[in-house]
């Protein structure tokens, strides 16, 4: 009990805080937290925590160091620095947060309307962004202030609107991804007004990056505003600013370098602690669903498989042929299960589907491999030996593979381009990663990358985004993108699903040539026996986080042995006559956290006895070269022979 309770706590742990409580889990994340915390609370307080009002003079103690009466000491005039330091950070913080306040509202609204309603809207503010982004911002800063004398406000408003066109042009870009995703249509089919899709499904996917992108832009405006104090063009004397405090210090520097230290050091602080807070919000909000941390997990004990009546262990050592051996591999996320004991072989050459109902676990699997579990999961059994070298025990060789040993295609190719670069540049940016070439060797290989998925004019589409291309061609972008570390086995998680019919057809031969010319393994995930029988040499049936089945392609369609694996063959339209309905599987797979401690499909089939609900079932092997995870497979034969 104690240890059960102790992983359930550690699930938990795992699970995942909020997005607060990881950036404060980080050093630099607290720490700057931590000081603009500090900061504005003693700026906003300054008149109970300084010392003395900030144009108080003590002329007795003129450019004097730190004291008792004065604790950062005293300027040219006898003026405490603290004091003046802690009122000056008020006109920091109001030149930051109406500066932000411009700047998040003109670029947040502006950027989601351009990239969600697109048309005229995106066309008339994208111009419009060109247009401000092509104007020098400080000139024009200094302008304004020219025309209103000593009116921060309004040279703060002003640069506010000319730094908007940054955020618009990033959160545009992946609005234009985020707006193509099925939960997006399923809303504007449930009667969504545009406003309402915006709010509740497109803004809270950029809150991360709104973060970040408003930090290092309030880093920006904190070094603009001390900038015009200093030029004398902020808070006019004797009122204290940053700036300010920095002109009087290199005025005295010769006579009193000191006071260099209490006028510089705040600000070169505070311009570091938001930048570091912006590389901690968004380290924290990628957390979730960034590389998990193989090492440290504990192994579980081989799971045992039986032949016939009889058992055997699972060997624990790789298949001596196999490129790929997964063996026992257990998964959770949250402390949850949802994988367990799985172990299958892909051999040099070899394409092996991976086929399911969605929530089988077939993708977590996949991803498992790559040590890339999504929801802050984590390995916790088993072994994933890819040519001779275990990457569960060995994060160190889990990175050096990615890529040049096993890359990784998934199913929404624009998940994996980055909206804000061009192909050409993404795709130069891998080529240089795995064969350390020159920047023209490797535009060379980027054309030839594009060519051999192909492309027509690949020297055109390496200069668009990957919001210009259509979803085949950003989909072959993304083969690209895996074979530029010319890998040995491919991962592609259903590759042809947001696809037509015509462009799958195109993707699975462009595998099927790539297979062919490079002689790579492909390990294909998918739920579509279409793509299984079109490709793959040999198949693995998951349900609810185990191996079902496992045979030859051939054989699995001719003489399935487990009844998930024959109701899925059999839910096939094409088989479906005129009139008829089609076959279904009644029911749903269970989630994890429901899973029957006997055989996890009986309650939706149709050969279920009590014997299947009393305890596990295990992986048997009723012929050479087949596994099934079935009491009732020799039934099953009998019943399908006889229809």
């Amino acid at each position: 009990m104690k240890q059960s309770k102790k992983a359930a706590s550690a699930g938990k742990a795992v699970a995942g805080p909020g997005l607060v409580r990881r950036v404060l889990r980080r050093p630099a994340g607290a720490l700057s937290v931590g000081w603009l915390v500090l900061l504005t609370v003693a700026t906003i307080g300054a008149s109970l925590i300084a010392p003395n009002g900030p144009l108080d003079q003590d002329l007795g103690h003129v450019l004097a160091g730190p004291s008792a009466d004065h604790l950062l000491g005293t300027d040219n005039l006898g003026r405490d620095l603290l004091s003046r330091l802690l009122f000056g950070g008020r006109s920091t913080l109001l030149a930051v947060g109406e500066a932000l306040a411009v700047y998040l509202l003109i670029g947040v609204t502006l950027g989601l309307a351009s990239g969600f309603l697109g048309g005229w809207v995106d066309w008339l503010t994208t111009r419009a962004a060109d247009l401000l982004f092509a104007l020098p911002g400080i000139i024009i800063v200094l302008v304004v202030l020219s025309v209103f004398p000593g009116n921060l406000h309004a040279a703060m408003i002003t640069f506010g609107v000319l730094g908007s066109p940054g955020m618009i042009r990033v959160l545009r870009s992946q609005t234009l991804s985020v707006r193509e995703e099925l939960y997006v249509a399923a809303a504007r089919v449930a009667g969504l007004t545009n406003t309402q899709i915006l709010q509740r499904h497109i803004l809270p996917r950029m809150t991360s990056m709104v973060i970040v992108q408003a930090a290092l832009f309030a880093a920006i405006v904190v070094i603009i505003q001390a900038g015009l104090g200093f030029l004398g063009l902020g808070a006019q004397p004797p009122n204290p600013s940053w700036g300010g405090l920095v002109a009087d210090a290199s005025q005295a520097i010769d006579r009193a370098p000191w006071m260099l230290v209490p006028a510089g050091v705040p600000l070169v602080i505070t311009v570091m602690a938001l930048g570091k807070l912006g590389d901690a919000i968004r380290d924290a909000a990628i957390e979730r669903w960034s590389v998990s941390r193989m090492s440290g997990h504990q192994v579980a004990p081989p799971a045992r498989v039986e032949t016939g009546t009889s058992t055997t262990n699972v060997p624990a050592d790789p298949a001596p042929k196999a490129l790929l051996s997964v063996r026992n591999l257990s998964i959770e996320i949250a402390g949850t299960p949802v994988v367990q004991g799985v172990s299958f072989d892909v051999r040099a050459g070899e394409t092996l589907g991976v086929v399911g109902e969605s929530g089988c676990g077939k993708s977590v699997t996949s991803l498992g491999i790559l040590g890339l579990v999504p929801g802050g999961g984590r390995i916790t059994g088993g072994r994933v030996v890819f040519d001779g070298v275990d990457l569960a025990d060995s994060p160190a060789a889990l990175t050096r593979m990615r890529g040049s040993g096993m890359a990784y295609v998934s199913q929404e190719p624009m998940v994996a381009l980055d909206p804000t670069y061009t192909v050409g540049q993404q795709l130069s940016e891998a080529v240089t990663r795995h064969h350390r070439c020159k920047s023209r060797t490797a535009r060379a290989r980027v054309s030839e990358l594009l060519k051999m998925v192909n492309i027509p004019n690949p020297d055109v589409v390496s200069k668009r985004y990957p919001h210009q291309l259509s979803g085949g061609m950003a989909q072959r972008v993304a083969i690209a993108l895996a074979l530029a570390g010319n890998p040995k086995l491919l991962i592609a998680d259903e590759p042809t699903t947001a696809l037509d019919v015509t462009v799958q057809a195109e993707i699975l031969t462009l595998l099927r040539t790539l297979q062919a010319d490079t002689g790579m393994a492909v390990l294909i995930v998918t739920h579509d026996w279409g793509v299984v029988a079109d490709v793959c040499h040999r198949s693995v049936v998951m349900y609810a986080g185990q191996i079902v089945e496992q045979a030859e392609v051939e054989a699995m369609f001719t003489r399935p042995y487990h009844p998930y694996t024959a109701g899925l063959l059999a839910a096939n339209p094409h088989l479906a006559g005129d009139g008829q309905s089609l076959p279904t599987i009644s029911g749903t797979v269970p989630a994890p956290r429901d899973w029957p401690s006997g055989c996890r499909f009986a309650a939706r089939c149709t050969l279920a006895t009590d014997v299947c609900t009393s305890e596990p079932v295990a992986l048997t092997q009723p012929a050479p070269d087949r596994l099934t995870r079935c009491i009732h497979s020799q039934q099953l034969l009998v019943e399908g022979a006889s229809t």
